[in-house]
């Protein structure tokens, strides 16, 4: 596995085909179908009404570079209503196929028994999920980057305030990207849930009693991902129903390296906030593990899962326009599910991204609530928005959506051909595959074949923010002295760089340069 330590994303916008309009083939359907995905409009600033209570039962797993037919068969006997799923990538359609979840996101790497919904205003961050009709949670699901592991760190005998200072770097700033949207759910009155590998012990597991309790644990520590989520509103639940760390370590990682100096660190979490309370929460683990409450005698992950149930309040959806997706090939179907209470006549648009509804692409004509689908067939590839508009024309909601090609591969490129020796190396990106943990390798042109031969420098496309952040198809990095891998500065010859599939050795695309004394 591979995880970039410094990398300098560069917002960029693709404007291209804006001008062109397209004909949308509209659909008006029923309700969802399966693998569904759709979005809501910004929170409501006051607290929602709350529904029913109701049994929910949440599962976070790592099932490593894709999981295959055994952690297949954990979620499936694991049974849970909803799975925050790590390093699925890609393959979470078929993993959804397999355990008999009639909902996936791929974006969000989240399977459930209840649809999915995707909300404006929260930049493709988090869901709700409808849990009873016209009844959400909210939920989120994220991977913290994993280089400079704070234990490891210190058993190296690394100061304190240098171990806390790369803990800010590479995981407190990821987490701060979700903590303010937590917040704001939790002050609206939303059951909120957080799963997540977060790479980073919990405050709450490097206590003074537990100072020597295990190796690896010389000294309390307050570990400030952890502290940030308690901050925002969040409950550990796994500590709620085993508050002694000592008794119940609910070790979920046992780090190859931190073998030398520690035995391992409970990195895997379930947190909750909001009108929920924490039933259970149990280790799914190898059968005879330690603390494992629910075990299979064939265990292919290197993580541990948890499984959490709760007694959970939903609180009603609000005025909505609902995509099934926001990241689609040309040729989807765009399926949208709208709500919206007291208005007898709505109309939806799509319009080009950012646009004006006077812009609109396609117009068509709602009720108060429903479901419509479109395809994108002849949708140039771009970014788009859907507007709910009242039948006065006031807009009520707005979600966005990118249509990508499928002809296309991706467009990497530079910002020259020829670089002197110890340049910075700029590369930009278009219609990249968007996967979260993508990422840039550069090989010696001789040895170029991701499958067999060594990258030197490389780095995520979304940097350590890769698995908080929605993935996209455009962005930009710069390789230098900051990189990770080496040698650095690169010596005079040929080179190529690769772009490469969800943080394995498939190439997408490449792009060759040279480097000149």
């Amino acid at each position: 596995m591979v995880r970039a330590q410094n990398f300098h994303p560069v917002a960029i916008r693709s404007g291209w085909l804006r001008s062109l309009l397209c004909v949308l083939v509209v659909v008006v359907t029923a309700g969802f179908g399966s693998g569904i995905a759709a979005s809501t409009p910004a929170i409501a600033p006051t607290i929602l009404a709350q529904g029913g209570p109701m049994k929910l039962s949440v599962f976070v797993y790592n099932v490593e570079y894709g999981g295959d037919k055994s952690t297949d068969r954990v979620m499936r006997e694991v049974d849970a209503d909803i799975v925050g799923v790590l390093e699925s990538y890609n393959r979470l359609p078929e993993i959804a196929r397999k355990t008999g979840y009639p909902y996936y996101n791929v974006g969000l790497q989240i399977l459930s028994k209840y649809p999915i919904l995707e909300p404006s205003g929260a930049d493709g961050l988090y869901s709700l999920i409808e849990v009873r009709p016209g009844y959400v949670v909210a939920f989120f699901n994220t991977h913290l980057d994993y280089v400079k592991y704070g234990p490891s760190r210190l058993a190296k005998g690394i100061p304190v305030a240098q171990v806390m200072a790369s803990e800010n770097e590479v995981r407190t700033n990821s987490i701060k990207i979700l903590t303010p949207h937590v917040k704001e759910l939790i002050n609206s009155g939303y059951p909120v849930y957080l799963t997540g590998d977060l790479n980073t012990p919990s405050s709450l597991d490097y206590t003074k009693a537990t100072v020597g309790s295990r190796p690896g644990i010389t000294t309390a520590m307050r570990w400030p991902v952890s502290d940030e989520l308690v901050k925002a509103g969040l409950r550990d639940t796994y500590r709620e129903v085993h508050p002694n760390p000592v008794l119940v370590p609910g070790i979920t990682m046992v780090n190859p390296d931190f073998k030398k100096g520690g035995s391992g660190d409970r990195i895997d979490y379930i947190y909750a906030g909001g009108p929920s309370r924490t039933l259970t929460s149990i280790v799914v683990g190898e059968t005879g593990g330690p603390d494992v409450g629910i075990g299979f005698n064939k265990w292919t992950s290197d993580h541990r899962g948890v499984l959490s149930t709760f007694r959970v309040t939903p609180v009603p959806l609000t005025t909505t326009v609902a995509l099934d997706r926001r990241m689609l090939n040309q040729g989807d179907t765009l399926n949208v599910r709208y709500y919206a209470p007291g208005f007898t006549t709505t109309s939806i648009v799509v319009v080009p991204e950012g646009a004006d509804k006077a812009e609109a692409i396609l117009t068509n004509a709602t009720t108060e609530s429903g479901s419509t689908a479109f395809t994108t067939a002849a949708l140039p590839p771009d970014g788009y928005d859907i507007v709910l508009l009242s039948g006065d024309g006031k807009e009520l909601a707005r979600n966005s959506f990118w249509v990508r090609s499928t002809q296309a591969g991706v467009d990497l490129k530079s910002g020259k051909d020829v670089y002197s020796v110890g340049e910075p190396i700029d590369i930009s990106w278009q219609d990249g595959p968007a996967n979260r943990w993508d990422w840039i390798g550069v090989y010696r042109a001789k040895a170029a074949n991701p499958k067999k031969d060594d990258y030197l420098l490389w780095g995520y496309t979304g940097g350590h923010e890769s698995g908080a952040l929605p993935p996209q198809v455009f962005g930009a990095m710069t390789l230098g002295a900051q990189s990770a891998g080496k040698p650095w500065p690169l010596p005079p010859g040929k080179y190529r760089i690769h772009y490469l599939l969800t943080d394995q050795y498939k190439s997408a695309g490449f792009h060759d340069i040279e480097i000149v004394k």
